[in-house]
């Protein structure tokens, strides 16, 4: 089977308008990594292909009209070829909305099933090590001047700025909001306030971070993180859940929030990776509540808020003899957003027969993940500098967003 296109066929504003002489700001970008190499045929089950069960039939999903298999057990069909894993339920509405674009057989065209340099050459948005250091966002936000001053323009959930950040526009490193509000009361923060301000008072380097720092925290006090109650979005108890949330609280402040990233790690699943239950469901609950969750969060944001969600490649084709998958070549990339032309899973899809396989037996890549990214930073960021976000290489925008 092969196509280019599968697929069936007024709200609050976001930001303010930026000053003259600057570029108009697009949307909030959120980048959602799975880190580790996410099992994409188990994610989106090309159910339609008989060879995907030959080549697992241990691991394979049922057919959603399999009735040999529990219902709750089944593919839950898309389009009568793709469908979701049943534990990705929770995204069934997001596609039934037509906020849901799914890219399959998409990625890098490096080789290497090495996770360390995929990661890097893809957060670089670059074919081999000779490319600028930066990261693609990075890029994109030095590239794009929206004028906005704020220290929340760029933000990472975790201990360090993800790579695809890396570049000259600061970008704050989060894990919650809470740990970095002054603590104490009123009369107390005020002192430690005014304390700070004076040592940095300076002109030295020292000083100039010091002060960018205290911005930072200035702007942080001002949101006040929403707590989880009756009428909330069930988010999942874990540290994807909870950074979701926060990245919410972060926007609904409207303090200047351009882009953040976020992973999801742990798919590395060489050994027992489970069908319905073990470490690869554990991580698409985690994945699918998160992500329905947010969605019904900022379900009034949905026109100028856009969810990029990649891995750094699949996995292989077959299962292993311990009942795992062995890193592979094509991926799957997700996008969330309220703007896109239409539900669908998009590109071409190369097939899982022998000869159609890449390498060792992979799925091939038939979409560039620039492809995507290029149209998101284009279309939905107002950034056209595409050849600065994107070094010696020639964007190919597939025409998903309206």
């Amino acid at each position: 089977m092969k196509t280019q296109h599968i697929s069936h066929t007024s709200r609050k504003p976001l930001l303010s308008f930026a000053p003259a002489q600057t570029a108009p700001r697009g949307d909030v970008l959120v980048v959602v990594f799975l880190r580790g190499a996410a099992d994409v045929l188990n994610m989106v089950v090309p159910h339609g292909e008989d060879e995907y069960y030959k080549l697992r039939p241990a691991l394979g999903i049922p057919r959603p009209d399999d009735n040999k298999a529990k219902a709750e057990e089944r593919t839950i069909d898309l389009d009568g070829f793709f469908g979701f894993h049943p534990i990705l339920a929770p995204l069934l509405p997001i596609w039934q909305e037509g906020h849901l674009g799914i890219i399959h057989a998409c990625g890098a065209h490096d080789d290497s099933h090495s996770h360390f340099k995929a990661q890097e050459l893809m957060e670089r948005g670059v074919e081999n090590e000779h490319g600028p250091a930066s990261g693609w966002i990075g890029r994109h936000l030095a590239t794009l001047n929206t004028n906005n001053a704020s220290p929340m323009r760029a933000i990472a959930l975790g201990e360090m700025p993800q790579r695809s950040l890396y570049g000259s526009v600061p970008v704050s490193a989060l894990r919650s909001l809470e740990d970095f509000k002054l603590r104490g009361d009123e009369l107390a923060v005020a002192q430690m306030q005014a304390a700070l301000g004076s040592l940095y008072s300076g002109n030295d380097s020292l000083s100039h971070l010091g002060r960018e720092t205290m911005s930072i925290l200035d702007t942080l006090e001002k949101i006040t993180p929403r707590s989880p109650n009756s009428q909330s979005p069930n988010y999942p108890e874990s540290n994807f859940g909870r950074g979701l949330r926060e990245i919410g609280s972060i926007i609904k402040a409207e303090v200047g929030l351009e882009v953040a990233a976020i992973d999801l790690d742990g798919w590395d699943t060489h050994f027992a990776q489970g069908v319905q239950v073990g470490l690869m469901p554990r991580l698409m609950t985690d994945l699918a509540e998160g992500l329905a969750a947010f969605h019904a969060e900022m379900i009034d944001h949905a026109d100028k808020l856009t969810v990029v969600v990649m891995t750094e490649f699949g996995r292989r084709a077959y299962e292993n003899a311990s009942l795992g998958t062995d890193h592979g070549h094509g991926g799957m990339m997700m996008l969330v957003s309220g703007n896109l032309k239409s539900r669908g899973v998009f590109g071409q899809w190369p097939g899982l027969k022998s000869h159609q396989l890449f390498g060792p037996g992979d799925l091939a890549v038939t979409t560039d993940y620039r492809d995507i990214l290029g149209e998101v930073c284009a279309r939905r960021l107002n950034n056209p500098a595409l050849d600065g976000i994107f070094p010696n290489y020639d964007v190919k925008m597939p025409d998903l967003f309206r």
